[in-house]
């Protein structure tokens, strides 16, 4: 695969998982409505992209105390977790946020040199009339949203809208559907172009059974996406999902396995069909 004459890069991708929430059932995370009384847990991630010349953080998670509000597992702080990858918050010049939820847009106060890359679309939406409404807003801290601004003041915010490169082999992609703005992050590796959803897709079985996760803003735009993520995906097996448990699993450990860091770019132990 080339950018025009140049061949792209093949990227590292990993999977950090920082919370969790082992009680959640299934009725929880379909829109259409599930008969199985079962215990369906759901992860936290964040991600980590870096070929030797560049890296990449997307989504910066949230805190012990946002865990507690939200009666989270908290496991440990997505920043600091980072140091298995041999990087420090300071290492960190440029953050993809997929959207601004609570659990990808916390912490951007421990990273000082970060600059921060966001659908516009997505701060209208966090900032505009929409969040007058409980049900829309619930999903948002308040705090973190404002964090952001300061931000923006600060000329560490780069906002794009629809489609962008962010470097060859690496780019945005506007979903929408879960909330306004959110995007996934389309990404050249040695298997081929894998795509991190985020909430696109909390789980493989959202995409499979084609019912979406519940929180959502536009269901059309959601459906609609669960095809926009095959197209641009090498195979289904290219896709990971936002929150799904199964990804530690069908993914190859990067050191300890206590750390739960899983390596995306490597080929998975087990396949799925999406």
């Amino acid at each position: 695969m080339t950018s025009g004459t140049q061949p792209l890069p093949h990227y590292e991708v990993y999977a950090l998982r920082y919370a969790t929430s082992p009680d959640r059932r299934r009725a929880d995370n379909f829109i259409a409505k599930d008969p199985h009384d079962a215990i369906m847990p759901m992860d936290y991630f964040v991600w980590l992209i870096r070929d030797g010349q560049q890296t990449w953080l997307v989504d910066t998670g949230f805190n012990a105390a946002g865990a507690q509000a939200r009666g989270r597992q908290f496991l440990r702080c997505p920043i600091e977790s980072l140091g298995h990858l041999g990087l420090t918050a300071a290492d960190i010049s440029q953050v993809v946020l997929t959207h601004l939820h609570y659990d990808h847009a916390g912490n951007i106060d421990k990273l000082p040199h970060a600059k921060f890359h966001v659908q516009e679309a997505e701060m209208h939406y966090a900032t505009g009339r929409h969040m007058c409404h409980r049900v829309l807003r619930h999903a948002y801290e308040v705090e973190d949203i404002v964090d952001l601004v300061r931000r923006v003041y600060a000329d560490r915010v780069r906002f794009h809208q629809g489609r962008s490169v962010l470097a060859p082999g690496l780019e945005l992609v506007l979903i929408g559907g879960h909330t306004q703005g959110l995007q996934s992050v389309r990404v050249h590796t040695a298997r081929g172009w894998v795509v991190l959803a985020s909430d696109a897709s909390h789980y493989y079985e959202n995409m499979m059974r084609a019912s979406p996760f519940p929180i959502v803003f536009n269901v059309g735009d959601m459906l609609a996406g669960f095809d926009t993520l095959r197209e641009l995906a090498q195979t289904p097996d290219h896709i990971v999902p936002g929150h799904d448990p199964a990804v530690r699993e069908r993914y190859p450990n990067w050191g300890d396995p206590a750390h739960d860091i899983v390596a995306l770019h490597q080929v998975p132990t087990a396949l799925t069909t999406a």
